[in-house]
C-alpha cells in the first residue's frame, strides 16, 4: 500500500462512522468535494491514468501495425533507409529518456516522503532531459530536410547529405519516412506535452500542494513519462537499429 493510500485509509478511520461522508469541516484541502474519501480521490485518479495510458498503447498500436506491414512487403527498402538515420544521436536520446523516467520515479519517492526541495530538483531533471531529447531531435529532422528524406511527394534526396557509404535508397523509400516522421513526430509531441505538465506539476509543488500524504499529481505525471520512455524504446530498434 502506498503511503498516500495508507494516509487515506487513516484518516477514514479517524472519522470513523460521524464523518460526514468526507465533506465535513476537517476534511483535507485536498480532498475534492465529489469524492467521499482520500482513499476513494487517489483509486479513481490512478484508475484514470491508467485508462488513459491504455488508449494511448492503443494510439501508438496503429502506427506499429503500419511499420510491420510495410517492413514485412519491403525489407531491403528499410534496411537502406535506416543507415540514413543516426544511430548516435538515437542512442543518446534513448538514454536521456531512460534518465529522465529514474529521475521521474525519484520525484514520486520524494513527494512521498514530504522531501519538497528534492521533488522539484528531480522534476526539474526531468524536465531538462525532456528538453535535451527535443533538441537532439531538432537536429536530426534538420539533417532530414537538407537531405530531402521527407514523406510522400517531398521525398527528394540530396546525394551532398546522404550518409557516406550508405546503401543506396530505393525509390519507394519515402514510405519509411513517412512513418518514421509519423512516428517520432507524434512522440515528439508527446513529449512536448510531458514537459507541459511537469512544469505545471513544479509550479504545484512549489506553492505546497504535495505532502507525504497528497501526491497524486506527481505520480500520475511519472506514469505518464514512463510511457513516453517505453514507446521510444521500441522505436529506437524498430527505425534505427535496421540491419
Amino acid at each position: 500500500m502506498t503511503s498516500e493510500a495508507a494516509a487515506a485509509d487513516e484518516y477514514e478511520h479517524k472519522e470513523g462512522d460521524g464523518h460526514d461522508h468526507g465533506h465535513g469541516h476537517d476534511h483535507p484541502k485536498y480532498l475534492a468535494h465529489h469524492f467521499d474519501t482520500p482513499a476513494q480521490q487517489f483509486d479513481a485518479a490512478k484508475i484514470g491514468m491508467w485508462a488513459f495510458l491504455v488508449q494511448e498503447l492503443l494510439f501508438f498500436s496503429g502506427i506499429f501495425v503500419a511499420y510491420g506491414i510495410f517492413r514485412s512487403w519491403y525489407p531491403e527498402m528499410f534496411s537502406a533507409a535506416s543507415h540514413q538515420l543516426n544511430r548516435l544521436m538515437g542512442a543518446g536520446n534513448t538514454i536521456v529518456l531512460l534518465f529522465s523516467s529514474l529521475t521521474a520515479a525519484l520525484a514520486v519517492r520524494a513527494a512521498q516522503l514530504g522531501q519538497k526541495r528534492n521533488t522539484s530538483t528531480y522534476i526539474i531533471l526531468t524536465i531538462l532531459c525532456a528538453f535535451t531529447f527535443l533538441v537532439v531531435k531538432y537536429f536530426e529532422y534538420h539533417h532530414k530536410f537538407e537531405a530531402g528524406l521527407l514523406p510522400g511527394q517531398y521525398f527528394h534526396p540530396d546525394h551532398h547529405h546522404l550518409v557516406a557509404g550508405s546503401p543506396e535508397l530505393p525509390g519507394n523509400s519515402h514510405i519509411f519516412y513517412s512513418l518514421y516522421f509519423m512516428a517520432t513526430g507524434i512522440h515528439g509531441v508527446h513529449v512536448a506535452v510531458g514537459i507541459g505538465v511537469f512544469i505545471w506539476i513544479l509550479r504545484r509543488n512549489e506553492r505546497g500542494d504535495f505532502s507525504k500524504d497528497y501526491y497524486t499529481g506527481v505520480d500520475l505525471t511519472a506514469l505518464y513519462w514512463h510511457l513516453v520512455d517505453l514507446v521510444w524504446i521500441y522505436l529506437f530498434p524498430l527505425l534505427y537499429l535496421i540491419d
